[in-house]
């Protein structure tokens, strides 16, 4: 599983007696769950006010930045198409898996130096953020308008005789070309037509030059053959061929729009083939560099509600659990009891939502510990 339980619990006399008993309850007799210590470094208090402010404005920035990263992994797998199952080995975070990163956390002091207030802090966060959602938006839509044009050229040269181009299927030796009086028609015959085209062709109108069908090319279900006559008998031609359960194709032979056809399809595939290797480059980037931001963001919120909750001087000690599926129930018993006296009011609220009037807490969790959840399966699909 890859869902992991950031919480924290006052020091007792010391931090690493907090540890200690949590692991005790966890891990010694029914292995509950993996622990890591989650490191946090002394970071600037402020005033109280800062902070309860800081605790809704860090709430909004979590939400923001983890649809930032979410986006980003899922336009990573749209864009490696066949590929994805590479995906998980581009989503990378410092170079290491998420797993591995967020159990290792250690604060970024070059990115987000702790001399700095939280407030400041965070703004650096969500100004990063925010850049990376504005470009992504950009590259993204560059890049899907250059993948739409080339699939729709891609289309036209699929599908039904009835439908497709024909651009790729005919050659100018198949048309009789720049004839006063006549022109070659393309018809699509169903396959079983075959043998009453044959018979029928020649008399569907008057002026059809003999033996001047040829069959061009086949489908699953079609054949589409040339016939030639005289312009002036077209309409009468294409009426009776209708009748006949024969379509006419509406395509006039034109050498410089074939060819711009082919330069277009070949100008947007190497174009699409340019874009993709930077694209890629810039998604790995910017992909870390989200996920980094969003642990970091989660080690403030932990910070800040612990400062709310259990008060000055700072101490308290931030922890990982990684639970399984099956343990997550008896773990959260576990860890309630471990900490209900902290909160007796929270210690009834266990796997219920709060949902008052006014407050949108319905989506939230409150336990008598301070309690966030990481989940790195940050795509739709699984791979």
């Amino acid at each position: 599983m890859t869902e992991f339980w950031l919480i924290s619990a006052p020091g007792e006399k010391t931090c690493q007696q907090t540890w200690d008993h949590m692991m005790v309850a966890t891990t010694r007799t029914n292995n509950l769950s993996t622990n890591h210590k989650f490191n946090i470094p002394d970071l600037k208090v402020g005033t109280l006010d800062v902070l309860v402010g800081l605790s809704d404005e860090l709430a909004k920035l979590d939400s923001f930045v983890e649809s930032v990263v979410k986006k980003v992994a899922q336009y990573m797998a749209d864009v490696l198409e066949d590929s994805r199952d590479k995906v998980q080995e581009n989503l990378l975070a410092n170079g290491v898996d998420l797993v591995t990163y967020i159990t290792r956390f250690q604060w970024d002091m070059a990115k987000y130096p702790i001399k700095q207030s939280l407030k400041n802090i965070s703004e650096i966060i969500s100004k990063q953020v925010t850049q990376i959602d504005n470009d992504l938006k950009a590259r993204a839509s560059a890049y899907n308008n250059l993948k739409g044009n080339l699939q729709n050229l891609e289309r036209k040269n699929a599908g039904s005789l009835l439908t497709r181009s024909l651009a790729d299927i005919v050659k100018k030796e198949d048309f009789v070309l720049d004839s006063e009086y006549l022109i070659t028609m393309l018809v699509v015959v169903p396959k079983t037509g075959y043998a009453d085209w044959q018979k029928t062709y020649e008399t569907l109108a008057e002026m059809v030059v003999p033996r001047s069908t040829n069959l061009l090319f086949e489908d699953h279900d079609s054949g589409l053959f040339s016939v030639t006559l005289f312009r002036k008998a077209l309409d009468d031609f294409r009426h009776k061929a209708r009748e006949n359960k024969f379509t006419m194709r509406d395509f006039q032979y034109n050498e410089e729009e074939l060819k711009a056809d082919k330069e277009e399809m070949t100008r947007l595939s190497t174009d699409k083939k340019k874009q993709f290797g930077p694209l890629v480059r810039w998604l790995k980037v910017n992909f870390s560099e989200a996920f980094i931001a969003w642990v970091h963001i989660k080690a403030l919120r932990v910070f800040v509600e612990s400062v709310l909750r259990y008060g000055l001087p700072v101490n308290f000690q931030a922890m990982l659990l990684q639970p399984t599926k099956k343990t997550m129930k008896k773990l959260r018993e576990v860890l309630n009891e471990l900490y209900k006296h902290l909160d007796s009011s929270a210690a009834g609220i266990i796997d219920s939502a709060m949902d008052i009037p006014g407050l949108n807490l319905s989506q939230q969790e409150y336990y008598p510990y301070v309690y966030y959840k990481i989940d790195c399966n940050l795509l739709d699909f699984k791979l």
